[in-house]
């Protein structure tokens, strides 16, 4: 579980025995491809929180940017070669999500409808119980890293904070050219 190589990433290889102990789940091995209760995550998460000393969403932003390599590699036969950041977002539905539900019976990745407002811009409306917004802004991060890009993050509206839906706008960062000195 990507959880537990992140765990024992930040806290060191022992860390995981006690974040599960410090969750109330106790002794068990979580696997890949498998579903878990949501509760536990959340459980996991805030003891993670507690241990590592920052927020819950801090620690989803962390951990969704600490596991975007994987996600690119495992779903690369999914993604066009020609995409980049805002690209992979905007298609994650249609292509990442749907083939995820397709494969994993009881995986519920969150619904995102995605709206690309522009070359440099999409935006994307995210709706889940789970309220993992953060997981999200990390994820899409992570993805801009992988491409050698730079991203700029703006929520408008959070569920955590009483809205419907999260809108989360991601805008591609573009440098103005350089010109050489004509002095």
């Amino acid at each position: 579980m990507e959880l537990n190589k992140y765990v024992a990433t930040k806290l060191g290889d022992q860390a995981w025995s006690h974040l599960l102990n410090e969750s109330g789940i106790g002794s068990k091995i979580y696997l890949a491809f498998r579903t878990y209760p949501d509760q536990e995550i959340i459980a996991l998460v805030s003891a993670a929180s507690k241990m590592m000393g920052t927020s819950v969403s801090a620690i989803l932003e962390d951990f969704g940017e600490f596991i975007a390599p994987n996600l690119m590699k495992m779903y690369r036969h999914l993604i066009e070669p020609n995409w980049g950041t805002l690209d992979l977002i905007e298609h994650t539905e249609e292509t990442i999500h749907h083939v995820v539900r397709a494969r994993e019976p009881g995986a519920q990745p969150p619904a995102l409808k995605c709206n690309r407002t522009g070359v440099d811009e999409v935006v994307i409306t995210y709706s889940s119980p789970r309220k993992m917004c953060a997981l999200v802004v990390g994820i899409a991060k992570g993805v801009a890293k992988y491409y050698n890009e730079r991203i700029l993050v703006n929520q408008p509206s959070c569920m955590l904070e009483g809205s419907s839906s999260c809108k989360i706008s991601i805008r591609l960062f573009r440098t103005s050219p350089k010109f050489p000195s004509t002095s």
